[in-house]
């Protein structure tokens, strides 16, 4: 089943297709994509990222449209997805290289700086201005920490 940014493109591609009367063999020849694949993404298949490319490119649209990101997958889900697509890569070589993205991703994520903040409060700054700023700072401090843990 196609996700939902990409569920269009089979008709957006056969609308202009038809519309230029370009019969499949005439546009799998013009842009080198073969007439199977167009044919299977007419039909809703959704074709690999290179194949994609020359589409949209075909359609005169970026390719973003048809890319949705989803909000529940982590970087590395979204890039082990694309691996596993990648007709070269075993699924054992796919797993193996995602586990390592997984990995050095959240090492590095572990490794970014805390940052501190210290201020000097001037003769004007009263006692409750001064517990003002400290819980905004506070609120700040809570807001970076919960996106850098997503």
């Amino acid at each position: 089943m196609p996700e939902p940014g990409i569920a269009r493109l089979g008709e957006m591609l056969k609308e202009r297709r038809r519309r230029k009367r370009l019969s499949l063999r005439d546009l799998a020849d013009q842009i080198g994509v073969s007439f199977n694949t167009l044919s299977r993404v007419e039909r809703g298949h959704v074709p690999d990222l290179r194949n994609l490319r020359r589409i949209a490119d075909w359609l005169e649209v970026p390719v973003e449209m048809f890319i949705e990101p989803s909000a529940a997958a982590s970087t590395p889900e979204v890039i082990a997805r694309h691996l596993t697509s990648d007709r070269r890569l075993s699924s054992e070589a796919a797993a193996s290289i995602a586990e390592m993205v997984e990995e050095m991703y959240h090492r590095l994520l572990g490794e970014q700086p805390t940052l501190a903040v210290h201020l000097r409060s001037a003769r004007t700054f009263t006692p409750s201005a001064g517990a003002e700023l400290a819980d905004i700072l506070r609120d700040m401090q809570s807001t970076l920490t919960d996106q850098t843990t997503d």
